[in-house]
């Protein structure tokens, strides 16, 4: 029997209650979850290209858009934020940099989840899976880091303003994206490579170390939005005192509500959004919990909207619709940033390599093989084109993001239908002007609630990589010495501060003391340094052969049950984002 054409199949599709809503268990979906009774029948499971009813794609698709949306607009948020780390940029600039991000993130996904052949030596760019991209954590610390060492030089930004309110400084995120349009193209290389290659230079041991590293940075970022903010007025309430504008926060010249840095008022307010992302665990529907982050920031903002904190005016002045390059920047080289980006994108290789191989189990596809490997290749390409196309859009530096992997276990599709859909409401929502003000809008102990517990997320990413190990004497041995000098500097940014003494006007020698100093002083970088140097270095003696060479080379162990995967994969939902 002859197939039917094309037409006659969307005809049938959009006009048919079947091809509308199919046979999906949608209350299993939506329904909140009562504590000790069973969840019930699950839904049908749908491939990769099996045919999707509109609504279930639809559905899903935007299922996977709330869950990564957080994620999503955390970074840019912290980033055009106040303080000597921060770019430091009005509302309306704050709010093109979200809707960038969202915008960036929709039309990026689209290369991932569609495969494109290359035409020469079998490669192909993409996963050709759920392999939602969005802005990545890893580059956050290094950020910081090359916004404040450019700062300091002053050479890049403008002195600070009456008042001693840090200057805003576009330029900054300029030259540091120029800086990352080069160094992206290392993990273009990286995908050429044998995949044997990269996992005997990235071990489990090496990655698990680096992952945990940027969490335990990235935490204390998060704590002190949730006290009230990460800029000068935090650097006033540690101080004991300083420039009197700088006593409350928002630390701006005028504020509708203000108050100290660690106000009972800024923690609660924080707490609103962490305790709705506990309660919403405990009893909340499938679609609920994957969606909890953001779910949980419009309850925090709806809180902080009633009781007065909230602001319209970044809300007002944002436009009804906008898109790319109505803002742009000028684009720079920063050469100090290099080897810390460089790192970084080692890392979001290996991450990427681990959220693809999850993503292939739980969408039921080959996890070993040649189609694996080129699945693998292509997504590692991928991620490196897209951070070249997302600089050149304005945006950060993108990676694959691994909650969308718990998205395909509850919701059992796989199918590359509903990941369109996730990339058209990412693009909608970017698309939306009023949606980045809505988002400027909200109080940065609301945002502190949500990222702290994104951030600890990548830190708890990283110690699931490490409890895969055998821990032999080699093992431990490699650890502690990357924790040691990686979580001493998280913990003490500025130990490395006062080294170098050097006054002189050689501006290369300069720019190598400064690329050091943002290396030693960012906590995974010079973990990751470490952790490679050595595995690289140490022998392997028997026990490592017998035990722990040899878990660590593994692949990981498939997990039958949905909802397991659900839960290892919700573990790791901000490991890219973000992890």
């Amino acid at each position: 029997m002859e197939a039917p054409s094309l037409p006659a199949r969307l005809r049938r599709k959009v006009t048919t209650r079947h091809g509308w809503l199919g046979d999906y268990n949608y209350k299993a979906l939506c329904l909140p979850r009562v504590p000790f009774l069973s969840p019930g029948a699950p839904a049908p499971f749908f491939g990769l290209n099996e045919s999707l009813p509109i609504a279930v794609g639809a559905l899903v698709g935007f299922q996977h858009a709330l869950a990564m949306i957080g994620g999503i607009t955390a970074l840019p948020l912290i980033l055009s934020g106040a303080g000597d780390n921060h770019l430091n940029l009005d509302n309306d600039f704050r709010s093109y940099m979200v809707s960038t991000a969202l915008i960036t993130s929709g039309l990026l996904s689209l290369m991932q989840i569609k495969r494109l052949s290359l035409r020469w030596g079998g490669l192909h760019i993409g996963s050709g899976l759920i392999s939602l991209s969005g802005p990545s954590f890893t580059f956050l610390p290094i950020a910081e880091a090359a916004i404040r060492a450019m700062r300091a030089d002053g050479t890049t930004c403008p002195p600070p303003l009456d008042g001693g309110l840090p200057a805003p400084c576009p330029d900054a995120f300029g030259r540091y994206l120029g800086t990352v349009a080069v160094c992206c193209l290392l993990e273009v290389g990286l995908s050429f490579l044998p995949a044997r290659a990269t996992r005997k230079v990235f071990p489990p041991l090496v990655t698990g170390v680096t992952v945990f590293l940027i969490g335990a940075s990235l935490v204390g970022t998060g704590l002190k939005y949730w006290g009230g903010g990460s800029g000068p007025c935090y650097a006033y309430r540690l101080a004991g005192g300083g420039v009197p504008i700088f006593a409350e926060c928002p630390n701006t010249l005028v504020s509708q509500t203000s108050l100290p840095w660690g106000h009972a008022n800024w923690i609660g307010l924080g707490f609103s959004v962490f305790g709705a992302i506990l309660l919403i665990e405990v009893f909340g529907s499938p679609f609920m919990r994957s969606a909890q982050i953001i779910l949980a920031l419009l309850i925090g903002f709806a809180v902080a909207a009633a009781t007065g904190y909230v602001g319209t005016a970044s809300i007002t002045s944002a436009p009804v619709v906008t898109f790319l390059w109505t803002r742009t920047f000028n684009l720079g080289f920063y050469a100090p940033s290099v080897i810390p980006l460089l790192i970084a994108f080692v890392v979001t290789t290996v991450e990427s390599v681990g959220d693809i191989t999850a993503s292939c189990d739980v969408s039921r596809v080959e996890t070993s093989g040649p189609v694996f490997e080129s699945r693998i290749q292509g997504g590692i390409l991928a991620d490196g084109v897209n951070s070249l196309i997302a600089v050149l859009m304005t945006g950060n530096p993108t990676t694959t993001f691994s909650q969308n992997n718990a998205v395909i276990a509850i919701t059992r599709c796989a199918n590359r239908m509903a990941g369109y859909w996730a990339c058209f409401w990412l693009i909608l929502a970017g698309i939306l002007g009023k949606v980045g003000g809505v988002f400027v809008a909200i109080p940065d102990a609301v945002v502190g609630g949500m990222t702290t517990f994104l951030f600890a997320n990548v830190a708890v990413s990283g110690i699931r990589i490490l409890a895969r190990l055998g821990w032999t004497r080699r093992d431990r041995f490699i650890v502690s010495a990357a924790l040691a000098v990686g979580l001493g500097v998280s913990l003490v940014p500025n130990w490395f501060e006062y080294i170098f003494t050097y006054e002189g006007d050689s501006a290369g020698l300069q720019a190598v003391i400064d690329a050091v100093k943002i290396t030693v002083s960012t906590g995974y970088c010079i973990g990751a340094i470490i952790a490679i140097a050595l595995n690289l270095l140490l022998p392997f003696e028997e026990e490592d052969l017998t035990t722990g060479s040899a878990e660590a080379a593994a692949p990981p162990k498939s997990i039958d049950s949905d909802e397991e995967v659900a839960d290892a994969n919700r573990i790791d939902g901000a490991s890219s984002g973000s992890s």
